[in-house]
């Protein structure tokens, strides 16, 4: 028989054609039993609201992931608010209310586990870079050394956010120097800068060009001098909802959700 958040999944993927959502911050509270679908078992049904604060980059995702777990559990509710993992991190650190949190980089986790924020991270998904540059690629971009170019305009992510980081990185693996025409707060904001036609590329995750469709055309940054990223999720201590916090986590780390994830452009990790 298929399981209950499989079967939700997929009634949300037809809904859609592909990955689509955005999330806005919330706190809420509720009670239950932790049910997992990797398990198959359940004790009492979950009910109430939890908060998800996750990276920019995961918005398609885990859009999807969470109006799949509200099908297969009603009465739940999940929230979203993405942004840059190093200022959601920061806002946990200061105390914001959240159920849980996941994070584009072991990093920012880090630094919530080092808070006391959070416990026993466990890691889901990884994510490589990408150049991404309008269809029409008014600047002729075709390889990572284009982007060093005289006068083509390159946007990144601000160095603090993981996809920034990153995009560093490979600047360095590759020996060349690029100069961006702007920082962005986190991936989503880079992307639009392309999409926008406001930047002749930007580094972005792969799963980024995918969920953008049409609106870029994705550019393979080489495997030797490319940087990847490993995404860890934890409930945090904070929660006022820690068994439906824990359930999402499940979820997220059960066959299905990797489902959905790699169906996203995610590796595994």
């Amino acid at each position: 028989m298929r399981r209950p958040f499989l079967t939700a999944l997929a009634a949300v993927a037809a809904a859609s054609t592909l990955l689509t959502g955005c999330g806005s911050s919330s706190s809420g509270s509720g009670s239950g039993s932790s049910t997992s679908a990797a398990s198959g078992s359940s004790s009492a049904a979950l009910s109430g609201q939890i908060t998800v604060l996750a990276a920019a980059s995961l918005t398609e995702s885990f859009t999807a992931i969470g109006k799949a777990f509200e099908a297969a559990h009603p009465g739940t509710k999940v929230v979203f608010s993405f942004g840059a993992s190093s200022t959601l991190a920061t806002q946990i650190t200061a105390g914001a209310p959240a159920d849980v949190f996941a994070s584009a980089s072991t990093k920012n986790m880090d630094a919530v586990v080092a808070a006391k924020a959070a416990t026993d991270p466990k890691p889901f998904a990884k994510n490589v870079l990408e150049i991404a540059v309008p269809p029409a690629n008014p600047a002729n971009i075709a390889q990572l050394s284009d982007l060093a170019k005289p006068g083509v305009k390159v946007v990144l992510c601000a160095e603090a956010v993981p996809c920034g980081a990153g995009a560093r990185t490979v600047f360095a693996n590759a020996k060349i120097t690029v100069t961006p025409v702007s920082n962005e707060a986190d991936v989503k904001a880079t992307l639009s800068k392309v999409t926008l036609g406001e930047a002749d590329a930007g580094i972005v995750y792969v799963t980024d060009v995918l969920a953008a469709g049409a609106k870029v055309k994705g550019i393979t940054i080489p495997a030797d001098v490319n940087a990847s990223t490993t995404y860890p999720i934890a409930a945090l201590s904070v929660s006022k909802s820690p068994d439906l916090a824990k359930a999402f986590v499940d979820e997220v780390l059960s066959a299905d959700g990797a489902t959905a994830l790699t169906g996203a452009g995610f590796e595994k990790p």
